[in-house]
């Protein structure tokens, strides 16, 4: 990481191992974390600054860096990777969660609604951050510290722009999502994107394209259903097998990347397609479907003027990638926050439509009608309109005198004027 960054230094903190070996995997972070302020306190002591020279930059897990920012008189922010709307429900989250049941108790009614923050229509329990589905567990307690702390920070910066999520930034600059003291000020500084500028080899610059790009080379426009669920995204043998039928029976060209299900990725990290597919659809398919094994180099593909809609996990950078690319997205979340980016993409940002059954298995006959609902019908031509108008917008907020510049610039003179 260094010898690519040759600009920004590197300094790795001494920190001393979590005290209570038995406690939850997100409690043991936090304390690790928080063991590591001394090492922090040191090496800021360390810089010779002048005023408006240092501020921290923290990401949402390293809270209790708050405490060496404040006795410095350091100005601490926050970096948020995730969407704004996840932002505003994340800090109103303390105040709201102890007034009602755990969402996992709403969520045996699987269409119970809950209302996420003030001004913003509500969303399924379910679609809840997966962390805090038990709102007594280690897990929840931790992260709504974690989430209370946030808003003692002078700023956040987020990895959005205004134009895709004014509903969430309305509720977050009021002050509405935290009510018992100021909200931090919200700076969108998104898209922030690979845009995938080699088109080499996964961990090697300027290679040699991957096989898939000359293959996409060959389709025609907008031809092209791309399927790739991130770095943790696998799926059962079953589950693989009714993908295959419903991109077959759709008749649609695709492109699928493919991993190893759970259980089986220590015994076999490369998947055994013929074994996993369905018998012949290797072969059926081969005029008009590409499978890859485990990785593709998302980026360079969604940009790429063959692929026409993107099957994803809801990850948020494979989301504003599809949006730079103005590429049309099918929900199928796995895990973390991507359950909750589905509902806002679907419902408020309207980019995007849902995977029925994403929770348990999802049928053939769901993965051939949405794909053909985004590649055959007039929703699916509102759709690529409203990504089109998306794409516009996020080019026009990073560009000289966007909303995002802007927002950019507001951050330097707000550390600048300590």
């Amino acid at each position: 990481m260094a010898a690519a960054n040759p600009t920004i230094a590197f300094r790795l903190l001494p920190v001393p191992a979590s005290p209570d070996a038995g406690a939850h995997p997100v409690q043991r972070s936090l304390d690790t974390l928080r063991l590591a302020n001394p090492g922090l306190r040191d090496l800021l002591l360390s810089l010779h600054h002048g005023p408006g020279e240092l501020a921290l930059l923290l990401d949402m897990f390293c809270v209790d860096a708050l405490d060496v920012a404040a006795e410095l008189r350091v100005p601490a922010y926050f970096f948020f990777p995730s969407a704004a709307s996840n932002l505003a429900v994340f800090l109103n989250l303390p105040y709201y969660y102890p007034t009602v049941p755990s969402f996992r108790e709403t969520a045996k009614d699987k269409n119970a609604l809950v209302r996420c923050y003030p001004g913003m229509p509500p969303i399924r329990a379910a679609d809840m951050l997966h962390m805090v589905q038990d709102k007594e567990s280690d897990a929840a307690r931790v992260r709504l510290y974690q989430f209370r702390r946030m808003a003692e920070g002078r700023g956040v910066l987020v990895n959005s722009f205004d134009w895709l999520e004014p509903a969430a930034l309305k509720a977050l600059r009021s002050g509405a999502c935290v009510p018992a003291g100021p909200t931090p000020a919200v700076y969108c500084i998104g898209p922030l994107v690979n845009r995938g500028g080699s088109h080499g080899e996964r961990g090697g610059a300027a290679e040699k394209p991957h096989e898939c790009l000359a293959w996409l080379d060959a389709q025609p426009r907008r031809s092209v259903v791309f399927l790739c669920f991130g770095s943790l995204g696998a799926f059962s043998s079953a589950q693989l097998r009714e993908i295959a039928r419903g991109l077959e029976t759709s008749g649609h060209r695709f492109l699928w990347a493919v991993r190893s299900p759970p259980e089986e990725q220590s015994q076999f990290p490369e998947p055994d397609l013929e074994r996993l597919l369905p018998a012949g659809f290797l072969e059926r398919t081969r005029s008009r479907g590409m499978v890859l094994k485990n990785w593709a180099p998302q980026s360079e593909v969604v940009q790429h003027e063959a692929v026409a809609a993107f099957v994803t996990h809801c990850g948020w950078n494979s989301t504003l990638e599809a949006i730079m690319s103005g590429l049309p997205m099918i929900c199928w979340p796995l895990y973390a926050e991507q359950s909750m980016n589905k509902a806002f993409m679907v419902e408020e940002m309207r980019i995007a439509v849902e995977m029925e059954g994403y929770e348990e298995f999802v049928t053939a006959e769901e993965v051939e009608a949405k794909v053909r609902l985004v590649m055959e019908t007039e929703k699916g031509k509102m759709l690529r309109e409203r990504l089109a108008v998306a794409k516009e917008k996020a080019v026009e907020a990073i560009n000289e005198g966007g909303s995002s510049e802007a927002a950019f610039a507001d951050f330097l003179r707000d550390f600048g004027a300590e």
